[in-house]
This record gives structure tokens, sequence and C-alpha cells, in this order.
């Protein structure tokens, strides 16, 4: 072979990178268990591959020493043969990987492929780690010179650790039995020592469980990556919990936010946990926190609102009331029935101050007087419209000549009407206290994160018959107004009856289907708005004008006036 210069290649020795052991036939290995740290190139000299730093360690190869050493040890296994050995330590770097491969390949004194010159080696086999993307170059370039490569194989293997113990895997790549996973830690005075980190436990249906204790594991401090993980999925956090994939392994799932009134605490949970019935969950969905109470109060502004519109009305109903007792010996007073007129505004003050036992917190008192009251109440009313157009269509009947309807009228039967129509709704009421009274109660579940402190109604169906009756009356002294709007001048309250009632029915009715669809305290805003209004329409239009004519227009509050409207 023609050379026009003379090869000379500089080549540096260090007992750290190469263990070699001379025989008929060479076993190799390649294998990288040591970070280290090498100076850079400088391009002012040749380069070098000096390390820096270089932490040495022995107990990864002492197995394959042992197994040469036993073999040529042996004369039944290789009778007049001896292996030899050449291992080098890459220290995970390129460069030094790249000596190894041109050493290996070499039979020279120098490291040239393809130079034969001084040396055989008779290379038998590599073996090659799989623990570095480097190695995956290594088995492309011994490919080429077609040198086999042994791997370790997972199916019908077995391996022995440095005391010799077999460990076998079946032919399903699962352990035969449970064994330890140990960590092997370099400590500061170079001491190396194998500390317990896990375990692999085989389960049935050739399943094989894992544990790993993190916190026992101790990482170089050069170690600056991410930590190394073998799953497929991350970790849920905690407020989530674990959605398995359907077809996938176990370890791919996804994670879905626990519902809410649920929580997980830790990471990876199965199922969210429910909270307890006082309590629900945050928004992060990790810890439950106490559900806030909540009532109509007055220190609110809606409660305040409320509270504020009753007793101006009530004082407005007492100054009305007032006006017709001072005034009482008018013709305009005594001609619609002064004592109808003194039950009605009576029972209208009663109704505004009722709307006041619904705002604060429900106790048993103002549970049991709320609903009864309110009922009782406004019947009461409605039966003195009731009395007061019934007694207007009589006493017109009565101007009539020949007629017998002047011997009826009188104040029995104007009383008659008013405690017979209210008391059938105080008996109703009584049979409601008296099978299913009301109670305070607690909601819980209506409204998320609150306790709603509510009145019970006991039975919902004496609720809504008490009000139906209120209703009946209602519609009833409509009709019978309705009738009468076209009587005399002197007797024309009914109009006015008719058109409070119309207001009044307007209210209930668009009340049913507005209570019904509220919760917590603003039912009871509802139905307090619902009294409030209803009462304020029958007032208005029945005695405002009244009142106009008395203070106002006493001109026309005279007996002469009305007998010229007549």
């Amino acid at each position: 072979m023609l050379v026009k210069c003379p090869l000379k290649l500089t080549k540096e020795e260090n007992k750290g990178f190469h263990y070699y052991k001379t025989g008929d036939y060479q076993l190799a290995g390649i294998t990288s268990k040591i970070f280290s740290l090498l100076y850079p190139y400088d391009f002012s000299k040749s380069p070098t591959n000096r390390l820096k730093s270089m932490k040495t360690s022995f107990f990864h190869i002492l197995p394959f020493f042992f197994a040469v050493h036993e073999i040529n040890q042996n004369p039944w296994l290789l009778p007049n043969i001896t292996l030899g050995y050449s291992i080098y330590q890459t220290f995970f770097n390129a460069r030094i990987t790249y000596e190894a491969m041109m050493d290996l390949l070499s039979t020279g004194q120098e490291n040239v492929p393809n130079y034969s010159y001084g040396r055989q080696k008779n290379l038998l086999a590599v073996l090659e780690e799989m623990d570095s993307e480097l190695f995956d170059h290594i088995s492309t370039f011994l490919g080429l010179y077609k040198i086999p490569q042994l791997h370790l194989s997972m199916r019908n293997f077995q391996l022995h650790n440095i005391s010799r113990n077999g460990v076998y895997l079946d032919e399903n790549g699962v352990p035969a039995a449970d064994f330890d996973i140990m960590h092997w830690t370099v400590f500061p005075n170079k001491s190396t020592a194998g500390v317990k980190v896990g375990s692999v436990e085989r389960e049935a249906l050739s399943e094989v469980k894992v544990f790993i204790n993190q916190g026992a594991i101790q990482w170089p401090t050069s170690f600056n990556k991410v930590m190394p993980s073998s799953r497929c999925s991350e970790s849920c956090y905690p407020g989530y919990a674990k959605l398995v994939r359907e077809g996938a392994p176990i370890c791919c799932y996804d994670c879905s936010l626990c519902m809410e009134g649920t929580f997980s605490m830790q990471e990876d949970a199965a199922h969210c946990e429910k909270c307890p019935d006082d309590q629900y969950s945050n928004e992060k969905r990790d810890q439950c926190i106490p559900k806030v109470i909540t009532y109509l109060s007055y220190k609110e502004n809606l409660g305040l609102i409320l509270a504020l519109f009753a007793i101006a009305l009530s004082i407005t109903t007492a100054f009305v009331l007032g006006i017709f007792i001072k005034y009482r010996e008018t013709p305009l007073v005594k001609a619609n029935n002064r004592d109808l007129t003194y039950i009605l505004l009576i029972s209208l003050l009663l109704s505004f101050l009722t709307s006041l036992l619904f705002i604060g917190c429900p106790n048993t008192v103002t549970c049991l007087l709320r609903q009864t009251t309110f009922s009782t109440v406004f019947s009461v009313a409605v039966s003195s419209l009731l009395a007061k157009t019934v007694m207007v269509v009589l006493a017109f009947l009565a101007t009539k000549p020949g007629s017998r309807m002047r011997k009826r009228l009188g104040k029995s039967l104007s009383n008659s009407i008013v405690l017979s129509c209210s008391g059938i709704q105080i008996v109703t009421c009584l049979i409601w206290l008296g099978n299913a009274p009301p109670f305070a109660d607690s909601d819980l579940h209506s409204q998320p994160g609150q306790i709603i402190l509510q009145c019970n109604e006991g039975s919902v169906t004496m609720f809504y018959t008490a009000l139906g009756y209120m209703g009946f009356l209602a519609t009833i002294c409509f009709i019978v107004a309705f009738l009468a709007r076209k009587l005399p001048g002197t007797f024309n309250e009914a109009k006015w009856i008719t058109f409070s009632m119309l207001v009044f029915c307007s209210v209930w009715i668009s009340f049913v289907p507005t209570y019904l669809s509220t919760k917590g305290k603003y039912m009871v805003a509802v139905q307090i708005f619902s009294i409030l209004a209803s009462s304020l329409g029958l007032m208005g239009c029945i005695f405002i004008p009244k009142c106009f004519i008395i203070i106002l227009r006493p001109d026309m509050n005279t007996k002469e006036h009305l007998m010229m409207k007549n």
C-alpha cells in the first residue's frame, strides 16, 4: 500500500476509558454509566479527550468480567480457547464514543478502520447498551462491518445481579418473582451504596405493578433535565378525577374536573368525593367550604326597601282611616256604609303590616303566622268589598216602588256577609294549623353554595286552598260589582270596586307562575310584593277619590250635591 505522507495520529491513553484483556477471541463492549466533563476543543493545539472531572465506578462491568473469568476457568465450556474482552467507557460523550469505535474497528497500532497492520483482534461480537441515543448510531456503524451485536432480550431470559442471584422473565416478559429496584448512589466521599427506591410485584393475569419512591432517589447535582416519566398521561391535579380512556392502557387517561358539590384533594384521584350537605366545593374543586346562610333580611337592600314600603303604606292607610273617622258625619262617608269602610281600612292596614312577618330570619312563631294571618286578613278585606257591593245592589233595588228589599237592608246583612265569608277562611286555616302546620326549615340544595332559611308551608295543598278561596271571593266580588257599575251616581262606588278587583285579580293571577319560578328569598319577596301591590290597588281605587272630595272638594261632600247627581 502506497502512502504519500507518514501517518501520525495523536492518541491519548487513559485507563479510565478502556478495560482490555487478551485472548484467542475477543468480546467487545461499549458502555456508559458515568457522566463526566471534558475540556472543549481548542483549535490552537491538537484535540484532546482529557477529562475535567471523572468519578470512576466499576459495579456495572463487574458482572461481565466475572462471566468471562468463569468461562475461561471452566474446561468444559470452551476447551483450549481463552476469551478476551475489550470494554470501552464512553461517559455518554460523542467524542469518546468516536474514539472507541475507531479503536474497535482498527487492527493496526493507529485508529484507522480498514487499515490492516500489526494486530489481530478476532472480534466475535459487541455487547452494546440501549440507554443512550448514541448507541443507535453505533448499531448502524457495526452493521456495515457485519459485526454481531448483543442486546438484552425480554423473553425467556435469565440475568444475574452482582451477587449471582438469578432474575427470570417468562415468555411475556413478566418477572417470575418479585424483586426490589435499587438505585446506586455515589456519595461525596466517592463511596457507593445501593438504596431501595421501589419494587416490582407480579399480580394475577400476567400484570406487573411497579412501585417507585421518588423521594428516595437522589439525582446528581448536574442533572438539570426534566425528571424521566413512563406515563402516557400527566397527573391529574387535585380537583380532578381520572377518566379512563376506552381501549387504552390503564396508565392512559383524561382528567375530568369534579362536578359542582364534589371535590378531590389528591393527585390522580379515582373519583370525586361528595361534599357534606352544609358545605360546597370551591372553584378549584379541591376542598369543601361552608355554605352561606341566606334569608330575606332587613339588613339587605331588598328586604329594607320592602319593609319601608310596607311601613309607609301602613301609615298612609292609618291616615285615611283617621280622615274617615273625622268626617264620619258627612254625606259621602254615610252613603258608603261607614262600618264596612272601617272594617276594610283596618284589614288593609293589617295586610300591609302582615308583609313584615315575611322579612327576617324564619322561626316557629313567624312561620305559623305568615300565611294564616295573610289569608285571614285578605279574606276579611275582600268580604267587606263583597258586602259593600251587595249592599249597593240591594239599596238600588229597595228604591223601586213596591220593593220588599228595604226590610232586608241593615247592618245585620252586611255583617253576616263579612263573618260568613271570612269565617270559611278561618276554618280552613285552623285545619291547616291542626294537621300540617308551617315550620322553620333549611333548604340545602336549591341554590349552590347557600343554605336558605325559609318557612316550609307544611301542606302545599292547604296553602293553595286558602289562596284559591281568596281568589274565589275576589271573582264573585268582581262579577257583582261589574253588574252594578251603571247604577245611579249615589251608588257609583261599584265602579271603583270593579276596577280595584280587576287590579287585585291581575296581581294574584301573575303571582302564581312567578312564585313557582323563583327560589329562596326571592319567593318571599314575590309574595310580599303581591301583598303590597294588591292592597295598594284596593286602597287607591276605592279611597283616594273619596279623600280627594273630603279634603280638597268639600263642596261636593253635601247632601244636595249627591241628590243632584242621583
